[in-house]
């Protein structure tokens, strides 16, 4: 847009020094929680006087020790680099290093994903899922480290965490381990006990399953820019496919053919001047319906 973007390239910069030299363990990236020395008011004396709550000699000697209550501190948290998947949606490409966001990733698989939650300590919300059935938890602390009072719902599993967990690992190559956990996903809303259009969490239809989404693009790389009037394509799933496209001014069919791009508008227009698959330029057939 013609604007010095020099300010936003030094937030940049600085934030991913942070991430890559203090916020990662060598496995996941994590939380460092302070509440000491900064510009703000304590939490703790905060909440007592702004709040009124009046918390037990017990309570605060944790606080002390451990700092706000509801945090993850140390823990692999499934949705730890949620900026980043939004990035690669945005096809903005790496942000940090590319070996630490796959390593958080693949962590994210091997710690939270539980093929049988008849173990799991403490579902909370059991109707999302419990007994033998799988899914992905939103936090574990394989290092140690679990707080006190972590944050509330860590124990929990939600559909649309699973599904942005799912289409990220897709993204960057992992589509055998993303798969994995879209099937527990959908294993627990087969209709046999929940409907399998209806994946509550906090009220029915629940916006945050609409991550789901983020599959089709995780497959296929299959990516619409309204600017450039070009269709982007990256398949995880072979040189032969068809799927469903939608931008603002129409939706329709898109894919390729024996490796080259095509799209067939069903429905309005979309404008398509040249085509990238796996990062080659490459002419765009158009189907008629």
């Amino acid at each position: 847009m013609d604007e010095d973007a020099g300010f936003y390239k030094e937030l940049l910069d600085k934030g991913k020094k942070q991430m890559e030299s203090s916020l990662y363990n060598g496995e996941y990236f994590f939380q460092q929680v302070k509440w000491e020395g900064l510009q703000a008011n304590n939490p703790v004396e905060l909440a007592q006087r702004s709040l009124g709550i009046s918390y037990s000699p017990e309570a605060l000697e944790i606080l002390k020790r451990e700092g706000p209550k509801y945090q993850y501190g140390n823990g692999c948290l499934s949705d730890g680099v949620l900026g980043l998947w939004i990035a690669r949606m945005c096809m903005l490409g790496d942000i940090i290093d590319n070996s630490m966001e796959k390593s958080h990733l693949m962590s994210v698989y091997r710690y939270n994903l539980k093929k049988d939650l008849s173990d799991h300590v403490n579902p909370q919300r059991a109707g999302y899922a419990y007994g033998k059935e799988g899914g992905l938890i939103l936090c574990s602390w394989p290092k140690g480290g679990q707080p006190s009072l972590p944050f509330v719902y860590s124990n929990e599993v939600w559909t649309g965490i699973e599904y942005q967990v799912a289409s990220h690992l897709f993204l960057i190559g992992h589509v055998k381990e993303g798969l994995e956990i879209v099937r527990a996903c959908r294993q627990r809303y087969d209709g046999r006990i929940r409907n399998p259009f209806n994946e509550y969490e906090c009220g029915h239809w629940y916006g945050r399953a609409m991550s789901s989404y983020g599959l089709i693009q995780g497959l296929t790389g299959l990516a619409y820019d309204a600017v450039d009037k070009k269709l982007f394509i990256d398949s995880k799933i072979g040189i032969d496919f068809s799927c469903f496209i939608a931008t603002e001014t129409g939706f329709g069919l898109a894919g390729l053919k024996k490796g080259k791009p095509f799209i067939s508008v069903r429905y309005g227009f979309i404008d398509v001047r040249e085509g990238s698959v796996s990062g080659n330029s490459m002419p765009v057939e158009l189907v008629s319906p």
